[in-house]
């Protein structure tokens, strides 16, 4: 990605969304990252009833999204005709959170988690955000890697997930701070490890433990699966939680 004529590792972009989310999941109030995803328009039916079967299953970030029509604009994004287009949160909102409540987090990389019989076993294929201009998720969906809807359907399949690291010491900020977003309505934590021990076969930094959060992009991924042009764009912009709806609301 250009950014001022540079190229700006999705690092780089990371830090810079994170420093700007402003959302308090206490009050409920403030700007979250959102991913904008973008079909035609005679799949909005079809695509709202997978976008509502991965929120139900615990397959998204939040249940809250924006949909934009023809004319409408969202950060540098003007929807063209015959378009519709999806707002959702974007799983590196919970590194703004935890970084706001004092937390260094440090997003590690995008990756497939092997999902077995319901349980997740290990991360698969894996992208560092610091050695990548285009978000690792991104990749891998255009890849067609993943099996979000086998794994709904069987319990076993390859889903979309992220990995940080924080600090030991910040244990008891990140469980209470991890609860509040529960509470808000965001979810999608795969895994809290414990300090100095592997998580999901990967290994964490000395005196850190690691973070895997479920990628807000899986919704996408299973519209993907069903053969639906879609295209993502994640980590697009940030928008104020009062502009989504629940999804049931939609």
């Amino acid at each position: 990605m250009l950014k001022n004529g540079r190229i700006q590792f999705t690092s780089a972009k990371i830090e810079d969304l994170m420093f700007r989310t402003t959302f308090n999941p206490k009050t409920m109030e403030g700007d979250v990252i959102v991913n904008l995803s973008l079909i035609n328009k005679e799949d909005f039916e079809p695509v709202l009833k997978i976008f509502s079967l991965a929120i139900n299953s615990g397959l998204a970030v939040s249940p809250m999204l924006k949909v934009l029509h023809e004319g409408d604009s969202i950060g540098e994004k003007v929807i063209g005709k015959d378009e519709i287009g999806f707002a959702t949160v974007c799983s590196i909102t919970i590194d703004g959170i935890l970084l706001k409540a004092g937390v260094m987090v440090k997003p590690q990389f995008g990756g497939l988690v092997e999902i077995r019989d319901g349980a997740p076993i290990r991360f698969t294929n894996v992208l560092a955000y610091k050695s990548t201009t285009i978000d690792p998720l991104e990749v891998l969906m255009s890849q067609e890697l993943t099996s979000v809807m086998e794994m709904l359907r069987t319990g076993t399949g390859k889903i979309l997930a992220n990995l940080r690291e924080a600090p030991m010491v910040a244990r008891d900020v990140i469980d209470s701070t991890l609860s509040d977003m529960v509470d808000a309505g965001i979810t999608g934590i795969l895994e809290v490890g414990e300090p100095n021990t592997r998580i999901l076969d990967v290994p964490v930094e000395r005196d850190h433990l690691g973070i895997v959060v479920i990628g807000g992009t899986n919704p996408m991924a299973i519209v993907q699966e069903h053969g639906i042009p879609i295209k993502t764009n994640a980590m697009s912009t940030l928008m104020d939680i009062n502009e989504l709806k629940h999804i049931k609301d939609v």
